[in-house]
């Protein structure tokens, strides 16, 4: 069983926008869907292209409302290669008789290929191979190939090679009703014979970009010089070749394309770049060649190798052959390589370089906008261990937009910085205010900007980041700047209660979006959300421990700066010890204040009637009922604590709180919740595996393989079509990566705690770690680190209780 090869076998129509998700091919600087070079947007296919950070705002009215939404902008098209024999139709595999299909992704390679036979109505029999890249060693480029036998037949081809801006965004069907033409054409030509441009501009952020083609046509690797007709339209141009081919022969039709834009960096005129990056570019076989290198090189540092038993090794959802579709069921390294792949296609080594922060749905689709969320929390782990630097510049988009988050809190009479629920283009709140439940039709209001618990995920990445690097510059010119901004606003946002000398967040919301306000009332909002509340602790207590870490110089220079007084951290050390916990049926942290009183939710009725009932508000609300009223979560709300702390570290926050915390806490909490979960997130999953890990190995692995079926399976039923969970692809990979292995980055010490399910023998990754190049081999019996020979001094690694330390060039192993 190959773990990089990606099948389909055969054409499915009511598939495709599936596969087109998942045969996505980017470079962290733009993405292309995976659609075929002679489809158009309709029912079945949508070729959508999309740059990293390439936005634009466009009002609707809507329900009697003007409402304002930032999009992320779907590019020209600049896949169209088509043909057609003689004087047929153009090439549709819905007008020909298929007999055979098969397309591949070679994630290894970063290609999508296709292979293809098939009768025409003449009965003409063809055969064509395609092939396609997004290079990711230069980021400007991207390539196709098409090679096509004329099996049983002679004549003359025409092919069409294309730059077509005409498009929309048409890729979300409830979005449709909104304004979606958000590109206007500006200019088009030719810079000589073989290559063409197309530019166009969006229409409110004014954003230029250009797309440049070269086409040539070969036979026997050869060019041929042929002549070119050019189509000009309105937003689009196009070349047409002619050919002769007689029977049995073979042509190559070859298409290299460049992208820039007015906000690309070392350039003079982004026409003039594009026009001398296509002419300068070698043949699609010498593309691929380095663009295969660059592959080869990010996997040596993101590959996770695993063992499992023998009897498993070929087996991952049951008992069954692996199915040739790998949606519905496969091989789990198969399916995690392909989620690491389209990781690395959204942030790769060129976002280093860019002004952009991670998308909740990658650059593959329009789904939640291209938004930022709070996705990152599951996403930065990932690059933290492996290229932390690409870490370092998706902080940087925070830290460029913490004006933005000032002006917001201050908006809202607070003080510090709070950070918008969905962020774009310069960390504005771009949630909408009302949204379309596609079950019932009715547009509703949007409370989820009260997930003030972004902030905290903000914070907390800052800090993961510094503890897996150590880099103090980061900390001290940008990282402790925001940390404390977010502080000051978790301070200035707990209200105090004298009654209780007890400190209290009022009127949010938490991860669990079914619940945003209490029945029957009308303002939204919960109080006492556990998990808002114990992060807000967190923060304040490490805001408190950042003026000890920084250098005195750099302590005093930013408290200067920011205005902080001895009395602010007073009360910062003060709400620390006495924000309040709510608990009910003893021991059970209340995911809010009144949970308890909520009713239970009919589970087993539901699922009897409606059987997928993963987006229970959408059932509810088509009902003309609510989740509010129900202890039903969508997802993981105060379990989310289990998965950011150990044990140690949860415990220690209690008790600075004066609550009990008792061994069975985590575990009853488990249980108690995971039978109140939806699990209408993909994140949800994630998590569930993740907290299991130590008490049920068995449940967590079963939530293990629910995640690796999230996308590859669409479990949510039409949500990956139109982008990929991007939180939930890297959130499995790390279940791996520190949830098995109890990976922790902590207190200048690298902590291993390892609890392998049964199903897997072994792990072994390579990773960095303050300046080392480790390896990490993990199996039931030992734990084995090695670190590479370099400059940096030793480190600290640490295994139940005790710690070993660990110079360059040696080997450290740990009896299990």
């Amino acid at each position: 069983m190959n773990d990089w090869i990606f099948i389909y076998d055969g054409f499915d129509p009511e598939k495709e926008s599936l596969r087109e998700a998942l045969c996505t091919l980017g470079n962290g600087y733009f993405a292309t869907r995976g659609a075929g070079s002679e489809a158009q947007a309709d029912a079945i296919h949508y070729p959508g292209t999309y740059l990293a950070g390439g936005y634009n705002r466009l009002s609707t009215e809507i329900a009697g409302r003007v409402i304002e939404n930032e999009d992320l902008v779907n590019l020209p098209n600049w896949l169209p290669l088509n043909f057609r024999i003689d004087d047929g139709s153009w090439f549709s595999l819905m007008t020909v008789e298929i007999l055979s299909y098969r397309q591949e992704l070679d994630i290894r390679k970063g290609v999508l290929s296709r292979t293809i036979r098939f009768r025409d109505r003449q009965g003409r029999e063809t055969s064509m191979t395609c092939r396609r890249l997004v290079h990711m060693g230069n980021p400007h480029l991207a390539a196709q190939e098409i090679v096509l036998t004329a099996e049983n037949w002679s004549g003359a081809v025409t092919i069409r090679s294309a730059l077509d801006g005409r498009v929309v965004n048409a890729g979300v069907k409830r979005y449709q009703s909104l304004n979606n033409r958000h590109l206007e054409p500006l200019n088009a030509g030719s810079f000589n014979s073989d290559v063409i441009y197309l530019e166009v501009r969006t229409n409110q952020s004014k954003l230029h970009l250009v797309q440049a083609a070269r086409t040539r046509v070969l036979k026997k690797k050869d060019p041929l010089l042929l002549e070119r007709r050019v189509i000009e339209e309105p937003g689009y141009i196009a070349q047409e070749l002619t050919v002769d081919v007689t029977k049995g022969e073979i042509i190559a039709l070859e298409k290299v394309v460049s992208l820039f834009t007015s906000r690309d960096r070392g350039i003079s005129e982004w026409n003039l770049e594009a026009g001398k990056a296509v002419e300068s570019a070698g043949s699609f076989n010498a593309l691929l060649k380095t663009h295969s290198l660059a592959w080869e090189q990010l996997w040596r540092r993101f590959e996770i190798e695993f063992r499992k038993p023998k009897s498993q090794r070929t087996r991952v959802y049951d008992s069954r052959s692996i199915p040739r579709d790998p949606g519905a069921g496969g091989n789990a390294g198969l399916v995690l390589h392909l989620y690491m792949f389209h990781v690395l296609q959204t942030t790769s080594m060129h976002t280093i370089d860019l002004d952009v922060g991670v998308p909740s749905r990658g650059w593959h689709g329009e789904a939640y906008r291209g938004h930022i969320f709070w996705d990152e929390l599951y996403i930065f782990p990932f690059f933290n261990f492996r290229v932390p630097e690409i870490t370092r510049a998706l902080l940087m988009y925070r830290y460029r937009r913490l004006g933005e988050a000032r002006a917001a809190a201050k908006k809202e009479g607070w003080r510090g910085a709070i950070y918008p629920w969905q962020s774009a283009s310069n960390g504005r709140e771009e949630t909408q205010r009302i949204h379309l439940n596609p079950q019932s039709g009715r547009w509703l209001p949007d409370n989820s900007h009260l997930q003030r618990h972004v902030n905290a995920a903000i914070a907390y990445n800052i800090w993961q980041y510094f503890q897996v690097t150590g880099d103090m510059e980061f900390l001290s010119f940008y990282g402790a700047e925001m940390f404390l901004e977010i502080a000051r606003f978790w301070e200035s946002i707990s209200t105090y209660n004298p009654d209780l000398d007890r400190y209290e967040i009022l009127g949010v919301m938490g991860p669990d979006e079914y619940h945003d306000r209490y029945p029957g009332a009308e303002k939204p909002g919960l109080n006492n959300n556990a998990y808002t509340n114990i992060m807000a602790v967190w923060i304040l207590s490490r805001a408190l421990e950042l003026f000890d870490l920084l250098a005195e110089v750099e302590s005093r220079d930013l408290c200067e700066r920011l205005g902080v007084l001895d009395e602010e951290k007073t009360r910062w050390r003060d709400i620390s010890r006495k924000m309040r916990i709510v608990f009910h049926d003893d021991g059970i942290i209340s995911q809010f204040e009144g949970y308890d009183r909520l009713e239970e939710f009919d589970w087993k009725g539901y699922r009897k009637k409606y059987k997928d009932i993963q987006r229970l508000d959408r059932i509810l609300e088509a009902e003309g009922d609510t989740p509010n009223r129900y202890k039903a979560s969508k997802q993981a709300d105060v379990l989310m604590l289990f998965y950011l702390f150990s044990s140690e570290e949860i415990s220690g926050l209690f008790q600075q709180l004066g609550y009990p915390f008792e061994y069975e806490t985590i575990p009853r909490n488990i249980d108690y919740y995971l039978k109140r979960t939806s699990h209408g997130s993909t994140l949800s999953h994630v998590v569930h595996s993740w907290v299991l890990a130590r008490s049920d190995r068995v449940r967590s692995w079963k939530q293990f393989i629910m995640t690796l079926q999230s996308d590859v399976s669409d479990i949510q039923g039409g949500t990956t079509p139109e982008g990929i969970h991007l939180g939930a692809m890297a959130g499995v990979v790390d279940i791996l990566q520190e949830g098995y292995t109890g990976l922790e980055a902590r207190g200048q010490v690298l902590w291993l705690n390892p609890v392998l399910p049964k199903e897997l023998r072994r792990l072994r990754m390579h990773m960095r770690y303050r300046g080392h190049s480790l390896s990490v081999e993990v199996t039931p019996q030992r734990i084995k680190v090695h670190a590479f020979p370099c400059a940096s001094g030793p480190i600290q690694v640490g295994c139940k209780g005790k710690l070993f330390n660990l110079k360059t060039g040696d080997t450290i192993e740990i009896p299990l």
